[in-house]
C-alpha cells in the first residue's frame, strides 16, 4: 500500500494552494497518495499531515493528525506562525524530509473538554474559552479547580490554555508564556470587571470547571481552538482537564522556542511591511 499524506490548505490564500499543488506533484511522483480531509476525503492510514497556511490552518490539520495518530508538519504562510515549521522557499527540502522521514517529532499536550448538558467532548490543542461572543452583556463564570472555588469572574470570558496555547489568546488577555514540555494548564480571565483577578497555572491533571452562573439571564459560547462549538445557557458547566491523547509536531532541524517567541512577537507587533 502506498504511503499517504493528508493536506490541509488555507482556503483563501493562492500561495498556499500553489505550494500544496507543488508538493502534491512531488509526493505523487514518488508513489505517495495525497488526500484532502477538507473535501471529505479519507484514507485507511496516513503517514503525515501537512498544512499550508498559518497557525489557524495548523489547528485545523491537528484534528486529522490526532485521528490518524501521525505527525503534523506546518508550512508557514500565515501571520505569526508559532507552530508551523517551514516556509514555501524550503519546499524542496521539506519534501525530501517527508519522503525520507528525516524529521523528529515533538509531543504537545491536549485538553479534554466536556460540556455537562449533553456530555459532548472535544480535544483542544491551544485553548478552551467560555466567552460572551457576540452578546453585549458580560458573563458571570464561576471557576473551580479540583472542586475548590477559585473565583467568580464577571468578564468577557475565561480561557483554559495548554502551554502550546499560552502564546495565543491567553497571552493577548494577559496570561503568562509557558514553555513547551511544562505539564500544566493556564486559566486566564478575559477583561474581568475587577482589580483582583489574575491568571493562574494549575497541574495538567487538575479538573477545571467553568460554571455559567444561574443568578442572571445569560448566554455564552464555547470556543475550542478558535472555533465556536455551541452555545451555553445559565447553569451549564464545562469540564476541562489534560487529555490522554497528544499531538506530534514534525520538526525539520532544531527548534528553539524562545528564539521563535522573540522573532514571532516582534514580527507580530510591526505594521505589515515594516521591519526592524
Amino acid at each position: 500500500m502506498a504511503e499517504a499524506a493528508a493536506f490541509v490548505v488555507h482556503r483563501n490564500r493562492e500561495d498556499a494552494k500553489k505550494a500544496a499543488l507543488q508538493m502534491e506533484e512531488g509526493l505523487r511522483g514518488a508513489g505517495w497518495h495525497v488526500f484532502y480531509p477538507q473535501r471529505g476525503e479519507t484514507s485507511p492510514a496516513c503517514r503525515i499531515v501537512i498544512t499550508f497556511g498559518g497557525d489557524g490552518t495548523l489547528l485545523g490539520g491537528a484534528r486529522s493528525a490526532i485521528r490518524y495518530g501521525c505527525p503534523l508538519l506546518g508550512i508557514h504562510l500565515g501571520t505569526v506562525g508559532f507552530l508551523t515549521e517551514g516556509d514555501p522557499e524550503q519546499l524542496k527540502k521539506l519534501m525530501t524530509a517527508v519522503l525520507n522521514s528525516a524529521y523528529t517529532t515533538e509531543r504537545r499536550g491536549l485538553l479534554r473538554v466536556t460540556v455537562n448538558r449533553n456530555r459532548e467532548s472535544f480535544l483542544a490543542l491551544n485553548d478552551a474559552v467560555v466567552t460572551r461572543g457576540g452578546f453585549a452583556r458580560l458573563i458571570q463564570v464561576e471557576t473551580r479547580v479540583n472542586q475548590e472555588h477559585w473565583g467568580t469572574f464577571i468578564a468577557d470570558g475565561v480561557i483554559a490554555a495548554t502551554p502550546t496555547g499560552s502564546t495565543g489568546y491567553s497571552l493577548s488577555a494577559g496570561g503568562p508564556v509557558v514553555a513547551p514540555g511544562v505539564e500544566c494548564m493556564v486559566i486566564t480571565p478575559v477583561c474581568a470587571h475587577s482589580l483582583q483577578h489574575c491568571p493562574c497555572i494549575v497541574p495538567r491533571d487538575a479538573e477545571i470547571i467553568f460554571h455559567l452562573g444561574e443568578g442572571r439571564e445569560q448566554r455564552a459560547e464555547l470556543q475550542i481552538d478558535g472555533q465556536n462549538m455551541g452555545m451555553l445557557e445559565a447553569g451549564d458547566s464545562v469540564r476541562i482537564t489534560g487529555a490522554d491523547e497528544t499531538l506530534q509536531l514534525a520538526r525539520i532541524g532544531d527548534y528553539h522556542f524562545f528564539q521563535v517567541l522573540q522573532t514571532k512577537l516582534n514580527e507580530w507587533s510591526q505594521p505589515r511591511g515594516e521591519t526592524r
